[in-house]
C-alpha cells in the first residue's frame, strides 16, 4: 500500500509541477475546471446524489466555475477583486464556523441539497484559490501546497511512530495528537528551509509570523482532513472514489487543500488590498 501510495504521489507531483510552471493561464484554468469537476462526481455521490439529480448537480457545478471564469474576464479589476473575496468570504464561513460546529456536534446531514451546497463551498473557492494563487505566482501555490503536503506526511510518520492518544476516534480512527506535533515539527522545519532560500532570509522579524501562520495553517488542514473523513463516514465509504491508486479519489488528496487554499487567497486578496 504504502508503495503504490508513493508511486503515485512521485508522478502526481511531477505533472503538477509541469503544470504549474508550462501550461499558459487558459489551460491551467480548464485544469483546474476538470478538478472541480472530478471532485463534484465524487461529492454528489457522498451526498446521496444519483441519476438526474447528480447530472443537474455536475452541470450546475460546470456552469458555476465557467460563470467565475467569464465574469474574471468581463468585469474590472476592482469588481474581480470584489468578487472573489466574496467566493472566498462563504469560504472562511466555512471553514472557520460552520464545520467546526459541525464536528463538534457529531451532525449527521442527510439532505442531498444541503450537502450539494456545501460541496459548492468546499470545490468552488478551491478551484478559485488555484487560479487566483497561481496567477500571483506558481511558486506561492506551491509554497501553500507543500506546507499542507508536508504536515500530512509528517502526520503520517508520527502518528504511526508514536500515536496514542486519538485525536478525534469517532471521526477518523487512526489520526492521533502525536501525528499533529508531528506535523507542526514538520511544517516548521519546512517553513525555516524556505525562508532560508527566500529573499525575505536578511529579514528575521518575517520568520515567527511564517512560523505562526504555518502551525495555524496545520490546524485548518486538521478540519479539512476531519471534515471529509467524517462527510465518508456519514456515507458509509472508506474513500470518496478509486481515481487515484493508494489513495482513493480526488477528494482524498485534496482535502486539506480545500481548507487553506482558499483562506491563503483570501489573506492574499486583503493583503493587496491593504
Amino acid at each position: 500500500m504504502l508503495k503504490s501510495r508513493v508511486i503515485t504521489a512521485a508522478i502526481l507531483l511531477a505533472l503538477l509541477l509541469t503544470a504549474l510552471f508550462a501550461l499558459p493561464p487558459a489551460v491551467w484554468a480548464a485544469l483546474i475546471v476538470a478538478m472541480v469537476m472530478q471532485g463534484t462526481v465524487e461529492w454528489s455521490r457522498l451526498s446521496g446524489l444519483s441519476g438526474g439529480k447528480a447530472n443537474a448537480y455536475w452541470g450546475l457545478t460546470l456552469l458555476l466555475m465557467l460563470a467565475l471564469l467569464w465574469a474574471d474576464a468581463g468585469t474590472t479589476e476592482a469588481q474581480r477583486l470584489y468578487l472573489h473575496l466574496a467566493v472566498y468570504a462563504v469560504s472562511a464561513l466555512l471553514w472557520l464556523v460552520i464545520v467546526p460546529t459541525w464536528l463538534m456536534a457529531g451532525w449527521k446531514v442527510r439532505q442531498p441539497l444541503l450537502m450539494a451546497l456545501t460541496g459548492w463551498a468546499v470545490l468552488v473557492p478551491t478551484g478559485l484559490a488555484m487560479l487566483d494563487l497561481r496567477e500571483a505566482s506558481p511558486w506561492i501555490l506551491l509554497f501553500v501546497m507543500g506546507l499542507v503536503w508536508v504536515a500530512d506526511i509528517a502526520a503520517y510518520f508520527a502518528g504511526r511512530r508514536f500515536g496514542k492518544n486519538k485525536l478525534a476516534p469517532s471521526i477518523s480512527p487512526g489520526k492521533t495528537w502525536e501525528g499533529v506535533a508531528g506535523a507542526l515539527l514538520g511544517v516548521s522545519v519546512y517553513v525555516v528551509l524556505a525562508w532560508s532560500y527566500s529573499p525575505y532570509f536578511s529579514h528575521r522579524e518575517v520568520l515567527p509570523v511564517l512560523l505562526l501562520a504555518s502551525w495555524w495553517w496545520v490546524g485548518l488542514a486538521v478540519i479539512g482532513d476531519l471534515f471529509e473523513s467524517a462527510v465518508k463516514r456519514q456515507a458509509g465509504v472508506k474513500d470518496s472514489g478509486a481515481l487515484l491508486p493508494g489513495h482513493g479519489g480526488l477528494l482524498d488528496r485534496i482535502d486539506a487543500l480545500t481548507s487553506t487554499l482558499p483562506l491563503a487567497a483570501l489573506a492574499m486578496l486583503l493583503q493587496r488590498m491593504a
